[in-house]
């Protein structure tokens, strides 16, 4: 499945609400500054898995495939899942190889979380109430697009205000990404944020800051229209106002959209961290790994050509390639 983390939080938040739920400013702060510690633990947390995942999405197999079976008993070709590319990793740089990038991306999530608050704060929007009466589809419809608005006004500002943060490895997302993939080619290019930030600024300028992030706001829009829209007509066509659980199926509604959405729109995903570290001087993003891409709908092409739009998405079952299973596996 698509990084959950890397979509926009409000279609993926389970029901009970966000930072801020609670009654009173006080409340309110603090809720939203234990919300931004719980999510710098889980960022740190999941980092090895986005780690191995970016890997992978750039094309990095130092591991041959096995031979596996399928559920229908046929010997297939599967490349290293999670784990075993982790314990790659960690005997070739240590545990702490696992962690590599954490700092810029940790300063990314906060910032990204930050800022999306601030707008919350800067342009508020009055609680959507929910209507079932199907007469009243349109004043509902009105207010789900209104509420989508907000929520893409405020994911578009915080995308572009973290995004220099995170092509350090993916300056914070573009930061961490190429501080992860120098693993590749062992080099130490990127060793710091300071320095990487002036690396970068004299290297390509400003909009070296940005590269990469025009895909992931498509797929964030994309995402957030399709996965509240959706929710919106599955509540109020498909829920029946006479069954006894309507109101916690239609507080799940939502939040079953989002992930389903997250693996629709992977390849924007995909493709936004391919740019970030196409073409800047590491070996992963120079041949063999990919061409030096034009623009990002030059990487999109190029992907769906050779059938990779969905490279990364899964790190478990991993089927080969067909080139890969050229010989016999019998």
């Amino acid at each position: 499945m698509a990084d959950a983390a890397a979509l926009p939080s409000e279609a993926l938040t389970p029901p009970g609400g966000g930072p801020g739920a609670g009654p009173g400013p006080g409340r309110a702060e603090g809720a939203e500054g234990l919300f931004v510690v719980l999510g710098a633990g889980l960022a740190a947390a999941s980092h090895p898995l986005l780690y191995v995942k970016l890997l992978v999405q750039v094309g990095h197999e130092p591991l041959p495939p096995t031979i596996g079976r399928n559920v229908l008993g046929k010997k297939v070709l599967y490349l290293p899942g999670f784990f075993t590319y982790a314990r790659h990793i960690v005997k070739v740089d240590g545990k702490r190889g696992l962690f590599r990038g954490l700092t810029p991306r940790l300063i990314s999530s906060t910032l990204s979380t930050v800022t999306r608050g601030n707008v919350k704060k800067a342009f508020p929007l009055e609680d959507m109430e929910h209507v079932s009466n199907k007469d009243d589809m349109k004043t509902s419809l009105r207010k789900v697009v209104k509420e989508t608005s907000h929520e893409m006004m405020m994911q578009c500002v915080s995308r572009v205000v973290s995004h220099p943060l995170h092509a350090y490895v993916s300056v914070l997302l573009v930061i961490s990404m190429r501080c992860m993939v120098q693993f590749i080619g062992r080099e130490v290019k990127y060793s710091g944020v300071f320095s990487a930030i002036v690396r970068i600024f004299k290297e390509e300028g400003i909009l070296g800051f940005f590269v990469g992030v025009v895909p992931h706001i498509v797929g964030d829009v994309i995402f957030l229209w399709c996965c509240n829209l959706l929710a919106h007509f599955i509540n109020t066509y498909a829920v029946d106002d006479n069954f006894s659980q309507a109101s916690v199926i239609r507080s799940y509604t939502k939040f079953v959209m989002g992930i389903a959405m997250s693996m629709l729109t992977y390849p924007f995903l995909l493709v936004g961290d391919l740019m970030a570290v196409n073409n800047c001087g590491l070996r992963a993003g120079l041949p063999p790994y990919a061409p030096v891409f034009t623009s990002w709908i030059h990487c999109w092409r190029y992907l769906s050509a050779q059938g990779q739009l969905f490279r990364g998405s899964s790190l478990v079952f991993r089927r080969a390639p067909m080139q890969a299973a050229c010989f016999p596996i019998d």
